[in-house]
């Protein structure tokens, strides 16, 4: 598969919603995530990032604004253990939830499918990163319709282990902005990833359509110890 420079990706995409980036550094050192989220609409920009616990959560930036929580506030990372749960929807709950009851992330997210955002049917992209004993892997999923057709859903799952340091895949929900949002498709692409943090969420934030973009999360967890640092960038700040 042909690395994309991630950039290229970004900037050449006024809207991909809603993204996942997880890797590994080029020094080897950190596992790495993003997720940034994106709006067309007053209500889905009208949102931040905040922090919750050990993951975040989205909120409304001005309350007296918000008309329709049901799609747009929910927690995309939370922690379980040696696990970070990253996801663009409240299935993060879902998988949190199941893994404790014994389930793995594949059979956890198969109690779910797309978003019920008709015409859309917007995918739900998921990723976990296991982090333990100086090694790491970790997992990307997407849910989405059957080319539209809600009567089917289409689940992939996508297992990456022991990755390639410098190495990372991203996906995301829309190939590109549409009447309807027409939902990505194939694997998750092979993109660079940095090995500073800083260097890293400026890359995406400055890359994403400056009209569109809302939040974005960074993350480094280093991989010997598991100890982690994170940034959030919201464009209502």
């Amino acid at each position: 598969m042909e690395k994309l420079s991630l950039k290229n990706e970004l900037t050449s995409n006024a809207y991909p919603g809603r993204g996942i980036v997880v890797g590994k550094t080029a020094d080897g050192k950190h596992a790495a995530i993003a997720y940034f989220i994106m709006g067309r609409s007053e209500n889905s920009r009208n949102r931040v990032f905040v922090t919750d616990g050990d993951g975040i959560r989205t909120q409304a930036f001005d309350p007296s604004k918000l008309t329709d929580p049901s799609l747009i506030i929910y927690a995309p990372v939370r922690v379980l253990g040696n696990d970070t749960i990253v996801t663009n929807g409240d299935q993060t709950d879902t998988v949190y939830d199941l893994m404790q009851d014994g389930s793995t992330f594949e059979q956890s997210l198969c109690t779910r499918e797309f978003e019920p955002d008709e015409p859309n049917f917007t995918p739900r992209i998921s990723a976990i990163l296991h982090v333990e004993d100086g090694g790491f892997d970790y997992s990307m999923s997407i849910l989405k319709s059957n080319n539209g057709n809600p009567d089917c859903c289409n689940r992939y799952t996508f297992d990456y282990e022991n990755p390639i340091a410098g190495e990372g895949r991203f996906i995301h929900t829309y190939m590109h902005d549409g009447n309807p949002l027409p939902s990505f498709e194939g694997e998750p692409k092979l993109v660079d990833i940095p090995n500073d943090m800083d260097e890293f969420g400026e890359l995406v934030w400055n890359s994403l359509n400056a009209d569109n973009k809302v939040s974005l999360f960074i993350r480094f967890i280093n991989i010997e110890d598991g100890t982690f640092e994170s940034k959030i960038y919201n464009k209502n700040a």
